[in-house]
């Protein structure tokens, strides 16, 4: 099976290598447009031309329509400005709908631990909602989220896998809350898993 590849992801220890940087200037881009070959040459061609920088960008074609959402540095406002401008002419030669708004660099979580979660299913709706709603009514955020559809092998049943990852507030009890996540799963014949966070260095 094809692992999900997450969507919308942040790197805190990434960010915070970037606080000197305070007096960059942040944009992200939302871009979204009938797949074709050449959507992300004229996205990134028109970024580097107005001296910007793509730091954090994911991508990904979901039915006929190609997604991207890009995170850019510029080391002044005017060079955002300028962004902007030839974003709005790009919309109109790639015929793409694209939504930009500046932002600020991220700030750490300091008082947080960070736990993978990965989940396969029958496929049918409401899972996602169904795990979200167990994380948000715990006060836990849903920092990256990737799911993905596939045929079960031999059998070929429809199945769901989601992966996300969640920051958990230090004060709550791990063991407590993988107990209460894997059984909330089990009644919904949901098998998930609960982790501290791999990095890439974990192997």
């Amino acid at each position: 099976m094809i692992s999900p590849q997450p969507v919308f992801t942040y790197d805190n220890a990434f960010y915070q290598k970037r606080r000197h940087l305070d007096l960059e200037k942040y944009l992200v881009i939302s871009a979204l447009g009938h797949d074709q070959p050449g959507i992300v040459d004229g996205l990134s061609r028109v970024i580097l031309d107005c001296q910007c920088n793509i730091v954090d960008s994911r991508m990904s074609v979901l039915g006929g329509e190609f997604a991207v959402v890009l995170l850019v540095t510029a080391p002044t406002a005017q060079k955002i400005e300028a962004l902007k401008a030839e974003l709005h002419g790009l919309q109109k030669t790639l015929g793409l709908t694209i939504i930009s708004k500046e932002t600020v660099a991220r700030a750490a979580c300091p008082g947080q631990m960070t736990y993978d979660v990965s989940a396969v299913a029958i496929d049918h709706p409401g899972i996602v909602h169904q795990l979200a709603k167990f994380f948000s009514c715990k006060g836990i955020n849903i920092e990256n989220l990737g799911t993905d559809c596939y045929a079960a092998a031999h059998t070929g049943t429809p199945m769901f896998a989601i992966k996300m990852q969640i920051n958990v507030p230090s004060d709550q009890n791990i063991t407590e809350l993988q107990t209460q996540f894997l059984d909330f799963c089990d009644d919904l014949n949901i098998d998930a898993t609960l982790d501290p966070h791999q990095t890439d260095s974990d192997g």
